[in-house]
């Protein structure tokens, strides 16, 4: 009778005009995501000590609410064409699990695709977008993370629109991530869609390069984060550019752990960790909880930052703040250490996205170093720093 009367609203639902829950996302969504690390290998007992782990581990206090299952978490479809989750894995539902989640003041996000079936073989949610939808309301879902596998024929645009009036229509206010890695320029016209889309194919645990799967490819840290110069004036609140998920504790060094994060939080990208939570390291953990660093990303302008000069291995990156503040992150991309020397006087900074001039020849700022939590002086005063290989420097700059 549940499922009939859920139909009922279904059919009903697909003439309601839709458009996508505003209020959401408004700084970039911070949360946990299964497949960086355990790919296919996701069950209910891993949801749950992840969940008790993001509390215990700080993570949830420094803004990681959205602990997201990916690819592999479906059963199959009833005879009404209803998904239900494996009853292996997740015997005891999502349902239960959503209460769970939400009972340690976390939110629960889920996967599913816009083609016939998932990127990992399970069911896809093409010619089921309203039931699915409905399902996941019910369930108490909170995020979903649509993919484009298995879409030959489908229009993204029309694809991935679909999928949004369904989750209108179903009521229940939920974060809409557009994952069809940049092949259709989701960032022209992902803003009425969805709250963040993917400008940029899977991430790999590496610095730099690609990494060939056959098939397909993945990228390195800094592929991906090249991919996002020209793409600023697209990303603000409520509508993000997506570099992909973290790869923090997934196996690269410290230093680039570091310099991956603190880029990340620089073009105010979604930090969407994806290391194994419950048995990270100390520095990992120290990482993802730099709440100096966080504030970055979390800045309610919602400007992505953009580069401004590449000098030797070193580039410069800057971000404006609230409060006349600026945020400036020197990433050293070689593998040997690097004097990085700025006058502040001689250099004109200027954002022409939002016409903001940092006026260093009129104005003084403060120097907060990021990551050693210490004042290192000020503008009035050249700037000298030795950076190692995969490192960065990163700074607040606080206007006196």
């Amino acid at each position: 009778m549940k499922r009939a009367f859920l139909l009922i609203a279904c059919l009903a639902a697909v003439s309601a005009y839709g458009q996508k829950f505003d209020q959401l996302a408004l700084t970039p969504p911070m949360g946990w995501n299964t497949w960086n690390r355990f790919a296919c290998n996701v069950n209910e007992q891993l949801i749950r000590a992840t969940a008790d782990a993001i509390v215990t581990s700080g993570m949830r206090d420094a803004g990681y609410m959205y602990l997201n299952i990916d690819d592999c978490w479906h059963g199959q479809r009833d005879s009404l064409g209803f998904i239900h989750p494996d009853p292996a894995r997740f015997p005891s539902g999502m349902k239960a699990l959503a209460d769970y989640v939400h009972s340690k003041g976390l939110k629960l996000g889920i996967y599913s695709d816009a083609g016939n079936k998932t990127c990992g073989g399970r069911p896809g949610s093409r010619g089921h977008e309203y039931q699915d939808a409905l399902t996941y309301a019910q369930w108490g879902i909170d995020y979903l993370k649509y993919d484009w596998c298995e879409t030959d024929g489908l229009n993204a645009r029309g694809a991935y629109t679909t999928m949004r009036d369904a989750l209108y229509a179903a009521g229940r206010p939920i974060v809409f991530s557009l994952c069809e890695w940049g092949n259709n320029k989701p960032w022209e016209w992902g803003k009425d869609v969805g709250h963040l889309w993917r400008t940029t194919t899977d991430i790999d645990r590496c610095w730099d390069g690609v990494v060939n799967h056959g098939t397909w490819s993945s990228q390195c840290v800094l592929r991906n984060l090249d991919q996002q110069k020209g793409l600023r004036q697209y990303a603000g609140p409520g509508h993000w550019n997506d570099p992909d998920m973290l790869e923090v504790g997934n196996g690269m060094s410290v230093t680039e752990d570091r310099a991956h994060f603190s880029l990340w939080a620089m073009v105010a990208a979604p930090l969407i960790a994806g290391n194994d939570v419950a048995s990270m390291t100390r520095e990992t953990a120290e990482i993802l909880t730099n709440k100096r660093v966080i504030a970055i990303d979390q800045d309610s302008l919602g400007i992505q930052g953009f580069s401004y000069a590449v000098r030797d291995s070193l580039e410069i990156w800057f971000k404006p703040l609230v409060g006349d503040d600026w945020a400036m992150c020197v990433v050293n991309k070689g593998q040997k250490p690097q004097t990085f020397a700025f006058d502040w006087k001689q250099e004109t900074v200027v954002d022409t996205l939002t016409a903001r001039d940092a006026k260093f020849g009129s104005f003084t700022y403060e120097l907060h170093d990021l990551w050693l939590n210490k004042e290192i002086g000020t503008t009035r005063r050249s700037l000298k720093a030795d950076i190692a290989g995969h490192d960065v420097l990163m700074l607040r700059l606080r206007r006196k």
